[in-house]
């Protein structure tokens, strides 16, 4: 089980594959209407009283039992080498197999079992986990989560009925988190797939999977949103649901109240590993995507724009006049790449991918993963207070990931606070920056939203800077708020700061 934790809210993201040691019918419920009041009507003919709206809910039973054959156990065995970890006085430190050394217990089993004084080993060990899959063909082809058989050297799958075959990984794609098994059988059960793009937000889904290792259990609940974003999942708009998903669940499958697939259930947040109410699942359309390429070429492609980009906030919304904090903004174009030989320019905001709106900056990449490298898309963008519509070709992702920069700090209030200077030739030369002014101290404003003296200035909302006077003149110009790009150790990024 692999865990990751969110600095903003010190939630644990907890991919939901768990490690182990050694549509049907509906019954419909009607209110009763109400009964005209005893108080005499002031009309002949008075109003009937409205109906309250009928109630429905899947039959989950007979959901279960057509589709409960059909989802598998996945264990799988892989080898770690029992090395050493450095500890936090940088000495090296015993690993006793299967036991963090950060484990209360590590001490204790290590002088239990007569480690203690002797050497690091390197001997693999072998480890165990286990997730869930389901079958999508009579001929053995099945869907689970690529975190369930990362690293594996053999993977059982086990039905219901008992039978356990070893099955061969036919690829897997980490990007989006899929992969693809097959087993040597016939006339299996399957299921039927459906979309995640007809869901809507509060309707029943199930999830079948194996809890830790308590193989076919059934949870239930409502979708709780739709094209999530998640740290490092970039590829992914997640369908999120308040379904009871634990460790063990990973690469089960999400069913709609049809009894349809729309999802693979694939990470959890969580304090404490295990479920609390906030489940994510794959949409089983990207899911059905990467299945068909790694069965046509065993690997899955995707495509890259070549752009670093941030969220759109209210300040940046205000510093670039646009209506409302939404789409991708533009910190930084890789050179030569897609997104240059289209024209895009740092500072620019994605609004549009081939006219699907870009309301969040994670849909971008999102959508862009999607496509194939070659594939030609049109971007609607914003630039200097006009919207413009630019086509790029994409590349490969493979030959360098796409990036997203992220800030994580707001922008103060009160006076900008920049003390700036021109570069210097020999630090341009150093830097590799032709255009900007060096701040020297920041206070104030700029201070409180993260900008730091030996920071380079690049541009003010959008328009490169060359000297002092243009940085006054657009910041006089300002409402509320300026974007500054600056540049730090390497890295551009947008930083909005509140002046008014």
């Amino acid at each position: 089980m692999k865990t990751r934790l969110s600095s903003s809210n010190r939630l644990v993201l907890t991919l939901v594959a768990g490690a182990v040691l050694g549509a049907g019918g509906v019954t419909a419920v009607s209110w009763p209407t109400a009964r005209a009041s005893s108080v005499p009507a002031l009309s002949a003919s008075p109003s009937p009283a409205p109906t309250v709206a009928a109630i429905a809910m899947p039959d989950f039973t007979q959901m279960t039992r057509r589709n409960g054959p059909a989802v598998v156990n996945i264990s799988v065995t892989s080898l770690a080498k029992a090395g050493t970890v450095d500890g936090a006085d940088g000495d090296a430190a015993q690993r006793v197999p299967g036991i963090n050394p950060n484990d209360p217990f590590f001490e204790f089993f290590r002088r239990f079992q007569g480690l203690d004084g002797l050497q690091p080993r390197s001997a693999p060990v072998p480890m165990r986990a286990e997730g869930s899959g389901f079958i999508i063909s009579p001929d053995g082809t099945i869907l689970t989560n690529a975190h369930v058989v990362r690293d594996a050297k053999e993977v059982i799958v086990k039905l219901t009925d008992r039978r356990e075959f070893q099955a061969k990984v036919l690829g897997v794609d980490p990007k989006t988190d899929v992969a693809v098994l097959k087993i040597d059988a016939r006339n299996l059960p399957t299921v039927t797939l459906g979309s995640a793009r007809d869901l809507n937000v509060g309707e029943w889904v199930l999830a079948i999977g194996s809890p830790f290792g308590f193989e076919n259990s059934v949870t239930a609940g409502v979708v709780s949103a739709k094209g999530r974003s998640l740290p490092n999942d970039g590829f992914v708009p997640f369908i999120q649901t308040d379904v009871a998903v634990n460790p063990g669940n990973s690469g089960g499958p999400l069913f709609n109240a049809r009894g349809e697939v729309v999802g693979i259930n694939s990470q959890i947040y969580s304090q404490s590993g295990g479920y609390q109410g906030l489940s994510f699942a794959i949409p089983i359309e990207l899911a059905t995507h990467i299945k068909d390429q790694i069965l046509a070429t065993g690997h899955a492609s995707h495509a890259r724009l070549g752009v670093a980009i941030q969220e759109v906030n209210q300040t940046f919304a205000d510093s670039f006049h646009l209506d409302k904090p939404q789409g991708a903004l533009v910190s930084n174009v890789d050179p030569k790449g897609p997104a240059d030989q289209a024209g895009l320019k740092t500072g620019d905001v994605i609004l549009k991918v081939n006219g699907q709106d870009i309301v969040a900056s994670g849909d971008l990449p999102a959508l862009i993963g999607q496509a194939l490298p070659g594939d030609k898309v049109t971007l609607e963008i914003w630039r200097q207070g006009q919207r413009q519509t630019v086509t790029a070709r994409l590349a490969d992702a493979s030959s360098k990931p796409e990036q997203l920069a992220k800030s994580d700090k707001a922008g103060g209030q009160g006076r900008l606070g920049l003390a700036l200077r021109p570069l210097r030739p020999q630090e341009k030369r150093e830097s590799g920056v032709l255009h900007g002014l060096l701040i020297e101290d920041a206070s104030g404003a700029a201070a409180m939203a993260g900008i730091q003296g030996g920071d380079v200035l690049l541009a003010v909302n959008g328009s490169p800077i060359d000297s002092i006077e243009q940085v006054r003149s657009i910041v006089a110009k300002a409402d509320k708020s300026v974007a500054l790009l600056i540049e730090r150790d390497g890295n551009r990024i947008f930083v909005p700061v509140r002046i008014g």
